[in-house]
């Protein structure tokens, strides 16, 4: 068996000793390192403060004409001129167009012809009847030549009137030779041209819309009904319209009309605003965003929307305690207005809340919060990748 060499174990153990002590110290030291507090996340706040605030109801509708018609011809005929220019204002009364009216022009003359005989037959009847009753109290007629006379006069009176109505429906045919505004507006694009023939109720001649005022159409989901009836039955009630895209085209209506029915295919029902549009400002047709407000939020705690946040749960904000930790609060949200969120519940008046910074934000995270309206920190922004 070999002899042990006791001073080669010894120098081996004393060498794994130190290496292991070596190792041991280095972890020691690293470990204060590794431990070492992450430093405050930059954040901008807010503070939450107790106020009012409307409840507004935003929806997009559209201009329409208050009245309009497709003006359409009341008998056959052939277009002699156009009157109107397109895109004219007329006035109730004016002629748009004219039909060639000779034919007309024609039965006219001879329902006149007719009534004028009618006339002259009456007279001779009227003139035999006091004759022969002069010769009756005379005796020298009976008296059913008389009634016979009589009757020829009652005849001859009959047929008048209803030629005379044939001349007045003559006449009357010969004025819808003149096509005329139905009422005041402005006249669209020439739709016929002279030598154009023209059919009864069906050849379209000419559209007017009535455009002052103005009705403005939108349909309102379901569930707002209640509170529109409610707002309506204390007044008229006032509807904000603006252009989409430009803000400072605004306009404000009065809305004038709920609808009987909700459509059930859409679960809206119609409303319409009516618009003073003297200027002609709108056209009908037009896109224009429908604001109105339903009620009134009093005593609601208000925050900065950039505050809120959406998540799985829903909505949510940071709030910044008294030792400069955040924690996460679920939001129940009324209603958002010109930059500000009404809460229901979640955030009290007077707390602070994150307005910027938070996806650099977890539950008791450490911050150092500025106010709204200071520079944020460079450190606050998230480098891009």
């Amino acid at each position: 068996m070999p002899k042990i060499n006791k001073p080669l174990v010894t120098l081996v153990a004393i060498a794994l000793l130190g290496g292991a002590y070596g190792l041991w110290s280095t972890q020691r030291a690293a470990a204060p390192a590794k431990n070492k507090a992450a430093p405050p996340v930059p954040v901008i706040v807010a503070q939450a403060q107790s106020g009012e605030m409307p409840i507004h109801l935003n929806v997009v509708g559209r201009a329409e004409a208050y009245e309009g018609v497709t003006v359409k011809s009341r008998i056959d005929g052939q277009v002699l001129s156009v009157a109107y220019t397109e895109g004219q204002a007329v006035r109730q009364g004016d002629v748009l167009l004219r039909l060639d009216p000779a034919d007309l022009e024609a039965r006219l003359a001879q329902a006149e012809a007719v009534v004028a005989r009618d006339q002259a037959q009456l007279a001779k009847a009227k003139a035999d009847l006091e004759r022969y009753q002069g010769l009756k109290a005379r005796g020298f007629v009976s008296d059913e030549k008389v009634n016979e006379i009589r009757t020829n006069e009652a005849a001859a009176a009959a047929t008048l009137k209803a030629d005379q109505a044939a001349l007045e429906l003559a006449r009357l045919q010969l004025s819808y030779t003149s096509i005329r505004a139905p009422f005041s507006g402005i006249v669209g694009a020439r739709l016929v041209f002279p030598g154009s023939t023209v059919k009864t109720n069906d050849t379209a001649l000419a559209v007017v819309n009535r455009i002052d005022p103005l009705y403005v159409t939108f349909a309102v989901p379901e569930r707002h009904l209640q509170g529109l009836r409610r707002a309506i039955s204390q007044g008229p009630m006032a509807v904000q319209l603006a252009l989409p895209g430009n803000k400072n085209a605004s306009f404000e209506a009065r809305a004038r009309f709920i609808d009987n029915a909700v459509d059930a295919t859409t679960g809206t029902i119609q409303m319409k605003a009516v618009l003073d549009n003297k200027q002609a400002r709108l056209t009908p047709g037009q896109f224009l965003n429908v604001s109105m407000v339903l009620d009134q939020v009093r005593d609601a705690v208000l925050v900065p929307n950039e505050a809120v946040q959406q998540g799985a749960d829903g909505n949510f904000l940071y709030v910044v305690k008294a030792d400069d930790t955040v924690e996460v609060r679920k939001l129940e949200v009324i209603a958002s207005h010109q930059g500000r969120t009404a809460i229901a519940k979640g955030v009290a008046a007077g707390e602070m809340v994150v307005t910027d910074g938070q996806l650099r934000l977890t539950p008791g995270a450490t911050v150092k919060a500025k106010p709204a309206g200071e520079a944020a920190p460079a450190a606050a922004a998230t480098p891009a990748k």
